[in-house]
């Protein structure tokens, strides 16, 4: 390679290196003026307004007009144009599809859930989630070709290329190849994941967990599952089976919530997803039958959390899903559990994200799948959005 074919890769490694700069400080901002920008950056004056304007013509940055009423003639300010794509994040659950829309920073504009039940049939399982997707499009007056990746997460074990090759809790859905049958339905990349791991994911982003580099997350609802965080990056393991603690049969998470469910406290008419509720709520005002059966089912939880709590010596366990509404019950008991087995005692924290973590994590894991199509760290320069 010639010296002046090597100096002009140089160069255009270094735009590229500073767009990215410009836009990392832009992102998840309020609008900057270019002082402010350069300032961040450690780029020069000039050289940043040269690439702030090459993004403006990109279409990635826009010029914010000036407030009204200010004296003088105000300096520019600028933003990412994160309303300029849009990414889709779904729960496909075994009793509810949950979807979420959000912008390109990952905020989150309309939020819709479609019921199901365990043996709802593969095609209407796929069409509620569908139906989800496009509920929230159109409650933030979106179309179909406003979406720019749908990111989805489900129970299970699910390999790299998003198929589910084993789901104990929804009929007939091992097997089912989850990344072809979604892009069938959106016209956008379409990326799948184990549920727990999106959820550990929304802690680590938003959530219990932000800043902290090894976590266990217990995804408790009306079903149990865990994923393990390490290093700051959430763990798949080579097959993505990493935090299947619950299949192991001693751990009796498949039946755990059963305690919980069928507590004698709860009316007979009160649908089985609303029972844990009942359970927790009588066992908070120190009725026996319910305080026993949320200890029967911190029992199973602490089992299976204990070996790995002892396998990765985490720094933090966060307990959500659904029952993180019941932190206040079951965090003393999970915790007291732990003491008695545990060489070194982690902190305890409840998730604020509930029952919407895989939604929110799906929604973080397509934005990220985003930013290494557009702005990933390789050769070539920025492209224009779609």
């Amino acid at each position: 390679m010639s010296t002046l074919a090597s100096l002009g890769g140089d160069l255009s490694r270094l735009r590229h290196l500073n767009s990215l700069a410009v836009i990392r400080a832009l992102r998840g901002a309020e609008p900057l003026t270019l002082t402010a920008v350069a300032e961040q950056t450690g780029l020069s004056r000039p050289s940043t307004k040269d690439v702030v304007d090459q993004l403006v013509a990109l279409g990635w940055v826009v010029e914010v007009p000036p407030s009204a009423g200010g004296l003088g003639r105000p300096a520019r300010r600028y933003r990412f144009r994160a309303d300029g794509g849009h990414v889709a994040g779904v729960d496909i659950g075994v009793h509810t599809v949950r979807a979420a829309v959000a912008d390109l920073d990952g905020n989150v504009l309309a939020e819709t859930r479609q019921t199901v039940s365990r043996d709802t049939p593969v095609d209407d399982r796929l069409a509620a989630t569908f139906r989800a997707v496009a509920g929230c499009l159109a409650a933030a007056g979106l179309g179909q070709d406003d979406l720019w990746s749908v990111s989805a997460g489900t129970t299970g074990v699910v390999d790299r290329e998003g198929r589910v090759q084993i789901s104990a809790g929804i009929r007939d859905w091992a097997g089912v190849d989850l990344t072809a049958r979604l892009g069938e339905l959106f016209s956008c990349t379409v990326h799948v994941e184990n549920d727990a791991r999106l959820a550990a994911l929304a802690e680590r982003e938003r959530g219990a967990a932000q800043g902290v580099n090894d976590a266990v997350f217990l995804h408790a609802g009306r079903r149990t599952g865990a994923a393990l965080i390490i290093g700051g990056a959430v763990h798949r393991g080579f097959g993505g089976a990493a935090g299947e603690v619950g299949l192991l049969p001693v751990t009796h998470w498949a039946t755990a919530a059963d305690y919980l469910h069928d507590c004698p406290v709860v009316p007979a008419d009160v649908p089985k997803g609303d029972a844990a509720r009942h359970t927790f709520d009588a066992a908070r005002e120190g009725h026996p039958v319910a305080v026993a059966a949320v200890e029967r089912y911190a029992d199973d939880l602490a089992l299976g959390t204990s070996a790995m709590v002892m396998t990765l010596d985490p720094e933090l366990v966060v307990l959500g899903g659904g029952f993180s509404r019941a932190a206040d019950v079951l965090l003393p008991l999970l915790r007291t559990r732990l003491e008695e087995v545990c060489l070194r005692m982690p902190e305890l924290r409840g998730s604020a994200l509930g029952e919407e973590c895989v939604a929110l994590g799906a929604v973080g894991r397509a934005v990220a799948h985003l930013d290494q199509e557009f702005f990933g760290t390789g050769p070539g320069s920025i492209a224009p959005p779609r």
